[in-house]
């Protein structure tokens, strides 16, 4: 019997996932599709009970629902619990789910190699995405400063998942952070409106937006123009992607073919 999996969140019509993942089943020969799930916020719990009585393997789990996907698991990584969210279950049977949280090592795998005693991180915004990068950087052992415009947040997280390198700080100052940093990571929402923050010389530094395709053009503009090294998230959406299909299925699929399809996807709506 057909298996299910599929992407839960609000909105999600926009999701590159289902893309993703229906190609790497076809490629690989799995019988199973994977559907882009509308579930509104407070209905995650109700959602997850109508998926048992289908034939379901598991989900991804996307805003506004991460936090109730890892509340609704009865078998939690340890990173997922530190990162206080979830964005892969897999269903055990019995109304049972398992929580993994694949952000955090997709976000290194997507980042490439760096050097934690000599590389040193801005991450802008405070949010969920954040906690997972910081949650990654901190546990590689590199140094990460987070600037936020409500300053707690900021404070919270460091102390949440930092290390005994972490700093913090105020999103309005962000120009004299970034000035000394290797790379700079944005995990604000600020690019779904158009916004972009005025960056000061790159030199060949990397600045990272997880945001992709028209939400990230007009801050990665400015990091280029500005002589940055400039990454989306569409290679973290694939490398997270990737390590829940390996969760499922046991198998690793081809990167490659889902960057392909997406770029495909994504220039024929730019």
């Amino acid at each position: 019997m057909t298996k299910l999996l599929g992407v839960i969140g609000d909105p999600i019509a926009h999701s590159l996932s289902p893309l993703i993942h229906n190609g790497w089943i076809r490629d690989m020969g799995f019988d199973a599709t994977y559907e882009a799930m509308h579930v509104p916020a407070g209905e995650f719990p109700s959602a997850l009970a109508t998926l048992q009585k289908r034939n379901i393997l598991g989900v991804n789990v996307t805003l506004p629902h991460k936090t109730a996907a890892l509340e609704a698991a009865y078998d939690v990584t340890d990173a997922a619990r530190k990162i206080r969210a979830a964005n892969t279950l897999t269903y055990q049977g019995e109304g049972n789910w398992s929580a993994e949280n694949t952000d955090a090592p997709g976000f290194l795998k997507a980042l490439g190699e760096f050097n934690p005693s000599t590389d040193s991180f801005v991450v802008l915004g405070a949010g969920g995405s954040a906690r997972a990068l910081v949650y990654a950087l901190a546990k590689a052992g590199a140094k990460v400063t987070v600037l936020n415009r409500t300053l707690e947040k900021a404070v919270t997280l460091c102390a949440d998942l930092g290390n005994t390198k972490s700093l913090h700080g105020s999103l309005d100052q962000y120009k004299d952070y970034i000035d000394s940093a290797t790379m700079v990571i944005n995990t604000t929402s600020m690019g779904y409106s158009g916004e972009a923050l005025e960056l000061p010389a790159g030199d060949g530094r990397l600045f990272f937006d997880i945001s992709y395709g028209k939400a990230a053009k007009a801050q990665l503009s400015e990091a280029h123009a500005k002589g940055w090294q400039t990454r989306d998230g569409l290679t973290m959406l694939v490398a997270q992607a990737a390590l829940s299909f390996e969760i499922w299925f046991g198998e690793l699929p081809d990167s490659d073919a889902a960057m392909r399809r997406c770029q495909i996807a994504l220039e024929a709506v730019a």
